[in-house]
């Protein structure tokens, strides 16, 4: 039985993830800006082991992010939703965009990051730790 499972708006793309996530957090960097079409995305961290899908196959795009680690995006060519990134420095794990979750109840971010890149009111009142930039040492925010 899956930990919890997705998919796109129009149903082209179904996943299901066997595992809880190891990290969940909200990135105000302007690629999620821009990617996501929103103020910042909530990102789930899962397991690439984890992650099946079980319908449809998702298009790639691909880009080099400030680490210049290349960053994958994987969308509904129908639809447009985007529902997973991939980062080359962390090919063992791959991010799940939050609003892509059927029951998104237990999604609690740990960390706002590039919040020097974030709206003005989109941070306003969190209680969560906040980063200017990536973290230090991003690891300590992974469980596995």
């Amino acid at each position: 039985m899956p930990e919890f499972k997705g998919g796109c708006l129009c149903g082209a793309i179904r996943y299901e993830v066997a595992a809880k996530p190891v990290n969940m957090w909200n990135c105000h960097c302007t690629d999620c800006q821009k990617s996501s079409g929103a103020s910042y995305a909530t990102n789930v961290f899962v397991k690439v082991a984890d992650l099946t899908i079980t319908k449809g196959e998702p298009d790639r795009f691909q880009h080099q992010a400030d680490s210049g680690n290349t960053m994958t995006k994987e969308y509904c060519s129908n639809c447009g939703s985007q529902l997973f990134n991939g980062n080359s420095g962390r090919p063992a794990i791959k991010v799940i965009r939050a609003g892509t979750i059927d029951d998104p109840s237990f999604v609690v971010p740990r960390a706002n990051i590039y919040a020097s890149r974030a709206l003005p009111a989109a941070i306003e009142g969190t209680e969560i730790p906040t980063f200017d930039e990536m973290p230090p040492d991003p690891s300590v925010f992974f469980n596995g």
